[in-house]
């Protein structure tokens, strides 16, 4: 069964944070891993791995494995794909005509079946034991009703497993917070983190259903597309919110969001 779920940052500056906002993020980021570390196995959704704009992309190799350095700190992470669960999620959605792909890489089955693991997984992963791992990357160029319908179906088979399983959502927000920034300044960027933690802040994301494309486009995010799957995953299963943290990082917003089900 899902125990709960967090909205985790991928920036290189939570690992080692230098002012108030970075630490809190930190902290927040530990207190998840406290709160959900206690799992038998993740399902984790990250927007730097394989992209495909038109389908989701669900890992069906037998091992996960990666490295990320900054500052002095060394992730290195090998983990075991939890690849009977990434075979019901893939062909549940195939089922359910969610537009949804299976990737495997190198060999089909053995130690050479194996994808790296992006820094939009090492990070988050950083605050958590290891535990093995479905790893899902999102797709930009479906319709907003079929990212919810995968999250419902996400959720659908999490409660169906006798195993206890949290969902990491790996997700930093706009990006055009700064002229200084690789993608420029827009307005937009203040406007749409704001409706994003108004929303996690409630605990409620179907408000995002309705946000305007001009505004998505002009903030620049990566995280509005995992956070529609993460509202079908709490229309199924209900979860209260028990953190929320935000902080900006020269150009670009980072939230956490720990979240557990909602006995």
């Amino acid at each position: 069964m899902l125990t709960g779920a967090v909205v985790a940052p991928h920036g290189d500056e939570i690992l080692t944070p230098e002012s108030e906002d970075m630490k809190a993020l930190h902290d927040a980021m530990a207190f998840a891993g406290s709160v959900l570390g206690d799992t038998d196995l993740y399902i984790l959704i990250s927007p730097h791995n394989i992209r495909i704009d038109t389908h989701i992309g669900v890992i069906l190799t037998e091992n996960l494995s990666g490295s990320w350095e900054w500052r002095g700190i060394k992730i290195e992470k090998h983990l075991r794909s939890e690849r009977g669960v990434a075979e019901r999620i893939y062909n549940t959605a195939l089922k359910e005509h969610v537009p949804v792909v299976g990737i495997n890489f190198g060999a089909l089955e053995g130690p050479l079946s194996e994808m790296i693991l992006d820094w939009g997984s090492l990070i988050p992963l950083h605050f958590f034991p290891d535990k093995s791992t479905v790893l899902l990357t999102p797709a930009r160029g479906i319709t907003r009703a079929q990212l919810v319908k995968f999250g419902e179906i996400l959720a659908d088979i999490a409660e169906t497993e006798q195993r206890k399983i949290a969902l990491i959502v790996s997700a930093d927000q706009a990006h055009a917070h700064s002229p200084r920034g690789p993608y420029g300044y827009s307005p937009m960027a203040k406007e749409f983190d704001s409706q994003v933690l108004s929303a996690l802040r409630a605990g409620e994301l179907s408000p995002l259903l309705e946000m305007p494309q001009t505004l998505i486009d002009g903030a620049l995010p990566d995280s509005y597309w995992q956070l529609l799957i993460l509202h079908g995953v709490m229309k199924k299963v209900p979860m209260q919110v028990l953190r929320v943290e935000y902080g900006v990082a020269e150009y670009f917003g980072m939230a956490v969001a720990v979240m557990q089900r909602n006995e």
